[in-house]
């Protein structure tokens, strides 16, 4: 009899009940494919280990990282590693690549979301929604009139990173009509000025926004891309948002930014450090408002993001090449070539 097909799910999907944060529907993929078994990791686990790599076939990771070290034994029958998420920087691509490992991730679930909650930072900041939240409690009606808000007619919207995620924060913000500005040097500019934006450098889009959004991937090019410099570009009225990944921003050049009243504020899904340290300065900012790498997700989110990391597993198990593979080069490995259906 042909062995089991293995998959391990790490338990940081879990949520304080037990149960899978995605649902049980997803996980309906996994128990009709034929020659899979599966099983929550059995603890928690921070990192992917050699004994994880020894044990199954699939893992699907959550904020799990996966080291090289996980992979490098010999008795490692690792074929596919599935990321809940469109980011993959936690996930070391080259020792994967070598080893003959698949990574995945499951970028379509993620512009909605993610572009929504950009969005709904921007429109609070411009409200001064959490201000203003403040002044209800406290009892600070009369202050009202000092902190008024920004109208979005005719304000400009500038994106950092236009890939997926970035062109549906452009199409979702044309509503309010900003005028939209991106950089992304690997975007066609005709591209974007079908969705009614324009093509900058980076510089440019500093300088003339009134509000930065940042949505790059992680990666050498763009690790402290926001730092010091460019903070000083931006109008002292504007407002910095990221929603990409922590190290995308020099975090001591923003907080000394918003400090020294170069920028208006910000807003911060993500941070150098997660968790947050309860001592980082961002929190005590009353011009910051600061969620847990967590904005996004939403019972829908997590429903189709664990569909299509699930399905990528599945498809690993058949022989199928995964419709979503970020280390391409991988597939000519003959390891992954004696499994790939021709």
């Amino acid at each position: 009899m042909a062995e089991k097909f293995r998959v391990g799910i790490t338990r940081d999907i879990l949520d304080s009940r037990g149960e899978p944060s995605f649902g049980q529907a997803a996980l309906k993929i996994l128990d009709d494919a034929p020659g899979v078994e599966w099983e929550f990791l059995p603890a928690l686990a921070r990192e992917i280990t050699p004994e994880h790599a020894a044990r199954y076939d699939a893992v699907y990771v959550n904020m799990a990282r996966t080291p090289g070290t996980a992979v490098g034994r010999a008795d490692c029958r690792l074929r596919v590693v599935a990321r809940h998420g469109v980011g993959y920087d936690s996930v070391d691509l080259p020792a994967m690549t070598r080893a003959g490992i698949v990574v995945t991730n499951t970028p379509m679930a993620m512009p909605r979301p993610v572009a929504t909650i950009a969005l709904t930072f921007i429109l609070a900041l411009a409200g001064k929604l959490v201000l203003k939240d403040r002044l209800t409690r406290t009892g600070r009606w009369d202050e009202r009139m000092d902190n008024m808000g920004m109208g979005l007619t005719g304000r400009t919207l500038g994106v950092v990173g236009a890939g997926r995620i970035g062109k549906e924060l452009l199409r979702m913000a044309r509503v309010f009509d900003l005028k939209l500005l991106a950089a992304d040097p690997y975007v066609n500019a005709v591209e974007l000025s079908y969705i009614g934006a324009r093509k900058v450098d980076l510089a440019t889009l500093l300088r003339e926004s009134d509000f930065v959004v940042t949505i790059p991937l992680l990666n050498d090019e763009t690790r402290h891309l926001i730092s010091t410099p460019q903070f000083a570009l931006m109008k002292p009225s504007a407002y910095f948002i990221n929603v990409s990944r922590g190290p995308v921003v020099d975090e001591p050049a923003l907080i000394a930014a918003l400090k020294a009243g170069r920028i208006a504020g910000a807003a911060l899904d993500v941070f150098e450090q997660e968790p947050a340290d309860p001592a980082n300065a961002l929190l005590a900012m009353e011009n910051v408002i600061v969620t847990p790498h967590s904005l996004c997700w939403t019972d829908e989110c997590f429903h189709n993001m664990a569909s299509t990391g699930l399905r990528s597993i599945v498809d690993v198990a058949s022989g199928r090449k995964p419709e979503f593979v970020v280390n391409a080069d991988v597939l000519a490995h003959p390891r992954v070539r004696a499994w790939l259906a021709p």
